[in-house]
């Protein structure tokens, strides 16, 4: 008797119910505790000598200045490189492809690489494009790399916004004499643009953060300069702060703390600006 009131559906869900309850409670009492500690650390460096100073051997004088210029160059050309090819290529595979066995094992590589880890991915740069293309420790030849590693994620996420838009739209704009591109570009693009934007600003968002695969082609961890082109050298803010940690001394350890923030910010900034954007869309849609 007892033993079936142990295995009722009601009771295992309770039980699973309050098992979620604590894990996701220790999770983010974890993460709380460490936020709350990187800010007590980090929050009296963070003034406007911290953004504009050059990196120094000396912690009180040593700012972010050119992790900043670097990773935003880095950033932009990213996007310049990942964006086009990994939208287009979305909605290939989804309104162009055939649905064969090919396209299918296709489909499996690319979910498959998305969730390759990035050192993988910093290797293969390291040979295609440091040794091989010539283009040196850059930000070109790391700007490469980090494409093809959030490329997958906006293949599929354009991928699966586009199949989400109902088949009605499509039909109803040929039953109108439009072509399969128009029907694209004003019908379904437009209606599949919130979740698009999404996969683009969360694999933006990784891009950032990502230090591994830039190490592996040759990121400096120290750059006194601002760089002025894509064949310049660079640095960018997680290794900067990767670099301070390494330090002995704790006044880099408070730089690393206040890096981290400001790498916070970075993320929520993008995050919240892609839920606004996609809300905002999603609202103009429905009206």
């Amino acid at each position: 008797m007892n033993k079936k009131r142990f295995f009722n559906p009601d009771i295992q869900d309770k039980v699973f119910k309050v098992f979620a309850i604590c894990c996701t409670s220790l999770g983010l009492l974890t993460l709380v505790v460490l936020l709350i500690d990187i800010t007590i650390k980090g929050i009296r460096r963070i003034n406007w000598s911290f953004f504009f100073s050059l990196p120094s051997r000396h912690a009180d004088e040593s700012g972010i200045y050119t992790a900043l210029a670097g990773m935003v160059s880095l950033l932009v050309i990213t996007l310049l490189i990942a964006l086009p090819i990994g939208i287009l290529s979305g909605i290939y595979l989804q309104e162009y492809g055939k649905k064969n066995r090919f396209a299918r094992l296709i489909e499996i590589n690319i979910s498959n690489l998305a969730g390759v880890p990035s050192v993988i991915y910093g290797i293969l740069g390291l040979q295609l494009f440091v040794r091989t293309a010539g283009l040196g420790n850059s930000i070109l030849s790391g700007a490469l790399t980090l494409a093809l590693l959030i490329m997958p994620i906006i293949i599929v996420s354009t991928r699966e916004a586009v199949k989400a838009v109902p088949d009605s739209l499509r039909e109803a704009a040929f039953g109108l004499g439009a072509t399969k591109w128009q029907t694209i570009q004003r019908v379904v693009l437009p209606a599949s643009f919130g979740g698009i934007l999404t996969g683009i600003i969360l694999s933006t968002s990784r891009a950032i953060g990502e230090t591994a695969p830039l190490i592996v082609v040759g990121a400096l961890a120290y750059v006194p300069f601002i760089p002025e082109g894509p064949m310049d050298q660079y640095t960018s803010l997680p290794i900067q702060v990767f670099n301070w940690t390494s330090r002995p001394q704790q006044g880099f350890v408070v730089n690393a703390a206040a890096g981290i923030i400001v790498l916070l910010l970075f993320t929520f900034i993008l995050n919240g600006t892609a839920i606004y954007l996609r809300n905002k869309w999603y609202k103009k849609i429905a009206a």
